[in-house]
């Protein structure tokens, strides 16, 4: 009985930890929550800025090799170049900490920015996790579509297919490509929230 009382409490402990890390996501339909970083020159950039306007949040750490996946193939920045040409603005937020893999001090940020970012509206950085952790984010990549009314409309995998082999991409269903196209159609997001793959955001300890 002890022992089935036991199993009982940890299940329900398990419950509760899948419910919470849930709950720190925003819920679709729900307003996303503002924010500012400083982007890779040191300008502040607040979600605010773009009240309007269709924003894409991409959680991202260079080092990452499912990150790696799509930029090496040129697919975020095929994505990138599509939409920012029809007026989205996409960001992309990194959160690793000082000395975690992905960091991007100073002028290596400003580097990453006219290279790998060279197609995203702003790079944006969150060395303390504190936006990352207001997002729920877990994974690079994990993504987010806020619509013009700053809900958000899309939250999770980049695609359909959780690996980080390149070759993988032309077989899987681009979800954020579903999505913008559907949204920016003026349709409702079909599938609205899927689970995101990648590495682990590598936050501050």
């Amino acid at each position: 009985m002890q022992s089935h009382r036991l199993l009982s409490t940890v299940a329900a402990a398990v419950l509760l930890a899948t419910v919470t890390a849930r709950a720190d996501r925003p819920n679709i339909g729900s307003p996303a929550p503002a924010f500012s970083l400083p982007d890779s020159s040191g300008k502040m950039v607040s979600l605010a800025d773009y009240k309007g306007k269709y924003v894409v949040l991409e959680w991202t750490n260079p080092g990452c090799p499912f990150v790696q996946k799509h930029y090496s193939s040129g697919n975020m920045q095929r994505l990138q170049a599509e939409f920012t040409r029809k007026g989205v603005v996409w960001l992309s937020v990194d959160s690793s900490a000082p000395g975690e893999q992905g960091a991007l001090p100073g002028g290596e940020a400003r580097k990453a920015k006219g290279e790998m970012y060279k197609d995203a509206s702003a790079l944006l950085l969150d060395p303390e996790g504190a936006v990352g952790h207001l997002y729920g984010a877990k994974n690079t990549p994990d993504m987010y579509i806020i619509d013009p009314e700053g809900k958000v409309v899309y939250e999770g995998a980049i695609d359909s297919i959780a690996s980080a082999d390149a070759g993988d991409i032309a077989k899987a269903t681009n979800y954020v490509q579903a999505s913008l196209d559907e949204a920016l159609a003026g349709k409702p997001v079909e599938k609205a929230q899927t689970k995101p793959y990648g590495c682990s955001v590598k936050y501050k300890k």
